[in-house]
């Protein structure tokens, strides 16, 4: 999509880490320690969690801790609030997450020193218009998906695009995936690789019973409209973590966020590099 100034880091820092790898709490350490040794003061995300409260800062940059999940969890606080992630990967793939924990602290100077490159991902700005009259909002980075609950039993799921009906399905769930996302459970759906430089939306089925089972790829001002109707309760999955229930007179309306994330890198953007490296494609 584009990259957007990397001003020095002036002000404070916010540290989301992965609540359960042991090796997480003792990177964290040593990154909040980094951080006050020069006079920052770090904003710890963990506990406004635990407390059930929003972490609002104030920060001007994020720090993430752990492997994808976490990145994904830390967009949540900052995407649409110009506030750059630094993902340090503690996971086994690590393809949101650049930084390894032996090369933080150098990371961390050059982070201050603005040498870095921001690009912006698009988000997706996910709603679930309720029977009741209640909505519920989330931002996706990666992937939001309606899926089934009862295991051996399909839905149907009606969908529409831009206000005119597209089909009725019958599926596992449905996904619509960002082109970050479509290295993630896209991808594992057979859906296309696409840079995350682009601006689209990835609307792939999941185990579809019937003979239609190719990806839309849509505009992102395209409204996606999912409808459950027949069969078990579903549920709307959201980066792989909020799940919120969805019942038959309930819809779910996806479509591209007017504001991005914003994700930090060092070096350009190679991003068929990385694709070959994390999926080991380097001999082939």
């Amino acid at each position: 999509m584009g990259k957007v100034p990397s001003p020095a880091v002036k002000g404070n820092i916010a540290l989301v880490v992965h609540p359960f790898r042991p090796e997480a709490d003792e990177i964290a350490a040593l990154a909040r320690k980094w951080w006050e040794d020069r006079g920052y003061k770090v904003v710890d995300i963990a506990e406004a969690e635990a407390a059930n409260a929003v972490p609002t800062g104030p920060f001007e940059f994020a720090v993430s801790l752990g492997g994808d999940g976490t990145m994904l969890r830390t967009v949540q606080f900052t995407a649409g609030r110009d506030i750059p992630v630094l993902g340090v990967n503690l996971g086994s793939l690590g393809y949101l997450a650049q930084v390894e924990p032996a090369g933080m602290e150098a990371a961390f100077d050059r982070l201050v020193a603005g040498d870095c490159v921001v690009e912006e991902r698009m988000v997706l700005d996910v709603r679930v218009l309720q029977a009741d009259g209640g909505v519920v909002t989330a931002l996706a980075l990666n992937e939001a998906g309606v899926v089934k609950t009862t295991p051996g039993r399909t839905i149907r799921l009606d969908v529409a695009v831009a206000g005119h009906r597209f089909l009725s399905y019958v599926v596992d769930g449905i996904i619509v995936a960002t082109p970050t996302g479509s290295t993630g459970y896209n991808l594992s759906l057979r859906g296309p690789i696409v840079s995350p430089q682009l601006r689209l939306l990835l609307v792939t089925p999941i185990s579809p019973h019937m003979l239609f089972d190719r990806t839309l790829v849509l505009e992102p001002s395209e409204v996606v409209r999912i409808e459950p109707k027949d069969g078990p309760l579903a549920v709307l999955v959201v980066d792989g973590s909020t799940v919120v229930p969805v019942g038959p007179e309930d819809v779910v309306e996806v479509s591209g966020a007017d504001r991005p994330a914003h994700v930090v890198r060092f070096g350009p953007p190679l991003f068929h590099s990385i694709l070959r490296a994390k999926f080991g494609l380097g001999e082939r």
